[in-house]
């Protein structure tokens, strides 16, 4: 696993934020097929992702967002970990105009779906929890053109001008 920040790089118009802070990092996971049980060690990463995330919030005085934004983390990176064919998923957390940014990259071009299941359904919830939460905080979700990346943004600044 390789993980590389930036911050703080300058501070910026959000009082007490840097506008340019970013946390990359970069995992293996085991190539298989859609549908294969996944191996522990990718499991772990979920996990391990969620705790960088939290812990990079902290250090960016975000501390509010933690549980909103590890969920979001948890889910992202579940479906890149689950639905990669590939060999490595990237998260990316930043701060950028004003915003929080969480993207999650494999290598699959396969474009992600919001599912409905059966109420009572185990899994197949995770976009629908990104969707709500990024729109309970004024955000937006999306996938990149070729498919290999899903993202989500939430303002950091409130209608009244105060710090998210």
């Amino acid at each position: 696993m390789t993980a590389t920040t930036t911050a703080p790089a300058r501070q910026g118009s959000l009082v007490g934020l840097h506008t340019h802070d970013v946390m990359t990092v970069c995992f293996e996971i085991s190539p298989r097929d859609d549908g294969e049980t996944i191996p522990d060690q990718d499991a772990q990463r979920i996990s391990q992702m969620r705790h960088l995330a939290k812990a990079c919030l902290v250090y960016w005085k975000l501390s509010a967002l933690t549980g909103d934004v590890t969920l979001l983390v948890s889910e992202l990176v579940t479906n890149g970990v689950k639905h990669s064919c590939g060999s490595e998923i990237t998260m990316t957390l930043c701060i950028n105009d004003g915003e929080l940014r969480l993207e999650v990259s494999d290598e699959t071009s396969q474009r992600p779906q919001i599912q409905h299941p059966d109420n009572d359904a185990e899994s197949g919830r995770g976009l629908q929890l990104v969707q709500w939460i990024t729109q309970q905080h004024g955000g937006s979700w999306g996938v990149s053109s070729n498919c290999t990346s899903t993202w989500c943004s939430i303002p950091l600044l409130s209608p009244g001008g105060e710090g998210g």
